[in-house]
């Protein structure tokens, strides 16, 4: 969308594994934790509208929004590069479901407390994250890419 060039993109792809890693190093006792919220093409849709038409929410709705939809397989290449790319074993994507919003913030509640170590903690309560709602980026980069060459047969 013309936030960067190409040249900065790959750079950016590039570099930031390694900047992550030194970020995660440098403190010893930082928890990275990097959370891509997924709506389907049809529920952000209706999101969007639902925006135009209400005036507590128009505020909500940017010209990006609005070009969003036009370019949604263009991010969906994009994000499925990003997840191939950029999930390491140090650094793992959480792809989050995010159809429903209320589960969608549970289940994210619960895989961070359940990454972050802390006085107090109750050993008797579930953490155990929903493997519909999140998903590890390296699973998802899977499933696009077994989705894209589905996609991609059927074309030709």
């Amino acid at each position: 969308m013309g936030f960067c060039t190409q040249a900065q993109y790959k750079r950016f792809l590039k570099k930031v594994t390694t900047y992550e890693e030194n970020f995660i190093l440098d403190g010893g006792k930082t928890i990275l934790l990097k959370l891509y919220f997924s709506v389907s093409k049809e529920e952000q849709a209706r999101r969007f509208e639902r925006r135009r038409n209400d005036p507590l929410r128009q505020w909500k709705l940017s010209e990006v929004d609005l070009q969003a939809q036009e370019l949604w397989d263009e991010f969906t290449e994009k994000k499925r590069i990003l997840l191939r790319k950029t999930h390491k074993k140090k650094s793992p994507w959480y792809v989050i479901r995010s159809d429903n919003k209320h589960l969608a913030r549970r289940e994210t509640m619960k895989l961070i407390l359940s990454a972050v170590k802390y006085r107090g903690r109750s050993r008797t309560l579930n953490f155990k994250v929903d493997p519909e709602i999140v998903i590890p980026g390296d699973v998802e980069y899977k499933l696009m890419t077994k989705e894209k060459k589905k996609y991609g047969a059927a074309l030709k």
